[in-house]
């Protein structure tokens, strides 16, 4: 009995196919839906990808593609990643008319994203009738976090009428990464702190598989600067900046303009910085971000009740770059975490795990790739 995992962005569609024993069968990922330059890629398990230019006009057009590609195979679950479940949805919720309409509702919570997710969910449940769909909530691994993570300093009505509070984004990869590492420690009671770290950023506290804090908060915008995204300001500074810009426009800076891309003036793309290593947009960025990092994580020992047993470090930059990973723990040496310099300049992209710290560091470093889509899987199980 076969699952098929769809992980929908605004103009993108990632779709996995698991067979029973949840083996990966089929991995594709079609980019710049609506757009002449729409392509689509295919994922082997030797680490090897076809590329091919197609049409797809809106996330119905994509999804008829990725199931013609699979149209020899027997889907019988389907899971679609929905970003934002609110306070209401913590697990796998099944899809049908009435709950899409109940999502439908909480849209407002994640505009850029649930419009999205759900597109795909409708024009999958069209195409494969016979299938069960299920919605795996980005926000479900982070509702166990308490009301004194989770509210912000704000009139409480404003949380009791309009939801506004702490949910926390990238969940499903960090639980994936807590049960991986219990896996590879052989340990299920472990204080851990996983680092998601790709365009998006997400740090999260995790006790015996339990999430008890997260850096992301009401949106994504939240927690350390990312590849594009502010991260946490001073609110102020919007407040200011309003005298002379468009909220509009203040809004596109903070999402699209700032992070990496803003504080270095070259571009969001970790690798063209680490191409340009000398230059002071390079440092700046890099030593901002890499504070930033340490001190969240430093914040996280309150919430745990002293050091982790391990951190853990994923995604494509989690995972890529060493020298930010270097930066990071050197802030962390004083507590425990020593790094071992050799191991963590060699590791790469990779499909295995590797512990960076020395044998007798008292903190673990670890890095993990993180799999969304077996997560996903794996929830429907």
């Amino acid at each position: 009995m076969s699952t098929l995992t769809i992980n929908a962005g605004s103009s993108s569609l990632r779709f996995t196919l698991f067979d029973e024993k949840l083996k990966e069968i089929y991995k594709g990922h079609i980019d710049a839906i609506g757009q002449p330059h729409c392509h689509f890629r295919r994922y082997f398990a030797d680490g090897t990808e076809t590329k091919s230019k197609i049409k797809a006009k809106n996330h119905t057009d994509a999804i008829a593609y990725a199931i013609k590609q699979l149209e020899d195979k027997e889907i019988k679950k389907v899971a679609h990643r929905i970003v934002h479940g609110g306070e209401k949805f913590s697990k796998p919720l099944k899809l049908n008319a009435l709950t899409i309409r109940q999502l439908e509702r909480i849209s407002s919570l994640a505009p850029l994203h649930n419009p999205a997710n759900l597109s795909a969910a409708k024009a999958a449940r069209k195409a494969l009738k016979k299938a069960k769909h299920y919605a795996i909530f980005d926000t479900a691994f982070h509702s166990t976090i308490e009301e004194k993570a989770y509210l912000y300093g704000l009139p409480y009505e404003l949380y009791k009428k309009q939801g506004i509070r702490r949910y926390g984004f990238h969940g499903t990869s960090h639980k994936y990464l807590a049960k991986e590492t219990a896996r590879i420690l052989k340990k299920k009671n472990l204080k851990l702190i996983t680092c998601h770290i790709g365009n998006g950023v997400s740090i999260a506290a995790i006790k015996n598989g339990v999430c008890l804090d997260t850096s992301m908060g009401f949106t994504p915008l939240e927690g350390p600067m990312m590849g594009t995204r502010s991260g946490s300001i001073d609110p102020a500074i919007i407040f200011h900046l309003a005298k002379k810009k468009s909220l509009k426009s203040i809004e596109h800076m903070l999402q699209h303009e700032s992070g990496f891309k803003g504080l270095s003036g070259i571009s969001s793309d970790i690798r063209k910085l680490r191409s340009r290593s000398k230059s002071p947009g390079t440092q700046r960025s890099f030593e901002v971000f890499s504070y930033q990092m340490a001190k969240i994580i430093m914040s996280y020992f309150t919430t745990l009740g002293g050091p982790p047993d391990a951190i853990i470090f994923s995604a494509g930059i989690g995972q890529n770059g060493h020298y930010l990973r270097k930066r990071i723990s050197n802030y962390l040496k004083p507590f425990g975490l020593n790094l071992d310099q050799a191991k963590n300049n060699k590791v790469t992209e990779s499909q295995t795990w590797h512990q960076i710290s020395k044998a007798k560091s008292n903190i673990k470093a670890l890095v993990i790739p993180t799999d969304e889509a077996l997560q996903m899987a794996r929830e429907l199980q």
